[in-house]
């Protein structure tokens, strides 16, 4: 199971269909393609440096193969959070919302004081969300735009009503965006904001809450 929290449970509705652009290894229009978002290309070669990242990181730990076992769709998981963030970013800037260094900054220093440090906070990353120590700042910024987003929208991320304003939000970003998937990672689902069945949360624990697992 890679990045085991989420917040939500969000009943399936149907799913984007890959787009035809779209081929095995990406098209003659998307060559080399994982997945395609507002017209932007995710390379295959992108998505495969962040899961060599964390794979590396992963080598290196005290539990190397329970890790590597416990991850086995990372490659899937890595591409659903690539194309969340910039959708992410569409709906945080719809909203108004912004995400400066300093915020990310105190939300950083914050999640590493309660982890017990720096090295233990990218310990307990790397071992329940699958996330390399080199992503941990990339993770902190996009929980500080998410609850930047809910603030925004009025959304308590502890009510029903409050996660789906969130969904209602992100969704409709996902959906002026548009994303092509290469049949090979699967599919789009546009509500859940997530691909296909991929297990992939996009509500990480916030900087200023304990990880649990």
């Amino acid at each position: 199971m890679i990045r085991r929290r989420t917040a939500l449970s969000v009943s399936a509705a149907a799913l984007l269909a890959a787009s035809p652009l779209l081929a095995a290894c990406g098209s003659a229009s998307h060559p080399g393609a994982a997945a395609v978002v507002d017209g932007d290309r995710i390379t295959v070669s992108e998505l495969q440096t962040q899961v060599e990242a964390v794979r590396e990181a992963q080598r290196g730990s005290a539990q190397p193969a329970q890790l590597i076992q416990d991850s086995g769709q990372l490659s899937r998981a890595t591409l659903s959070s690539m194309i969340f963030d910039r959708i992410l970013d569409r709906a945080a800037a719809d909203a108004g919302v912004s995400v400066s260094r300093s915020d990310v900054q105190k939300a950083q220093a914050t999640a590493e004081r309660q982890a017990g440090g720096a090295d233990r906070l990218r310990e307990q990353w790397l071992q329940q969300y699958a996330i390399a120590p080199g992503q941990v700042e990339a993770a902190i910024r996009n929980q500080v735009a998410m609850d930047k987003l809910a603030q925004s929208l009025g959304a308590d991320r502890s009510s029903p009503q409050g996660v789906q304003k969130l969904v209602d939000a992100l969704s409709e970003a996902s959906t002026k965006l548009g994303v092509d998937v290469n049949p090979r990672y699967g599919t789009w689902d546009s509500k859940k904001v997530q691909l296909g069945n991929a297990k992939t949360p996009w509500l990480r624990p916030t900087p200023t809450e304990p990880a649990q697992a």
